[in-house]
């Protein structure tokens, strides 16, 4: 057999280095095939929960899945990532969330109005949090010519509907 590997008795020392490179590869492979189903099947549980209904908007409009996560170390919450596009002059219409958000703004300006506040504009590197059930009244893009997106993170119950268009 070391004949067939190219192995000699006086090479045996990098035998474990090749079968660590042999093992690394395979690994690579089957993560490589794995992973497209694994991000899809991700998708497809995160999707329904993070709206109940068409936002709305403009057709550019988008909520894309980044990641859910339940945390081990609070039983029954999840903490869920999404990415919010909003072509220009997008909006999503007045909404709730079942659990706490922070949007950070990641292009553009984003205008925002919790019930009972005033209208904010954030930019590029800003932040603002959502508590838990309140009436997000106003979400849209600030301009009318170019492309908007934020990250939001959101905690809530395992299993909670995430977001509720409010009528």
């Amino acid at each position: 057999m070391s004949a067939t590997l190219g192995f000699s008795p006086a090479s045996q020392h990098g035998r474990p280095f090749y079968l660590a490179v042999i093992a690394g590869l395979a690994c690579a492979f089957v993560i490589g095939k794995a992973l497209p189903a694994t991000i899809d099947a991700v998708s497809a549980v995160i999707e329904p929960l993070c709206t109940s209904a068409n936002a709305a908007g403009s057709t550019q409009d988008v909520v894309e899945p980044i990641g859910s996560y339940a945390l081990p170390n609070v039983a029954g919450k999840r903490v869920t990532m999404v990415r919010v596009f909003y072509g220009p002059g997008g909006f999503t219409r007045a909404h709730r969330h079942a659990g706490s958000v922070t949007a950070y703004i990641t292009k553009g300006e984003i205008r925002s109005q919790l019930a009972g506040g005033v209208v904010e504009t954030f930019k590029v590197g800003q932040s603002f949090f959502e508590p838990p059930g309140a009436v997000h009244l106003v979400s849209a893009n600030a301009s009318n010519t170019e492309p908007a997106e934020l990250i939001a993170v959101l905690v809530a119950d395992e299993g909670a509907q995430l977001t509720t268009f409010v009528e």
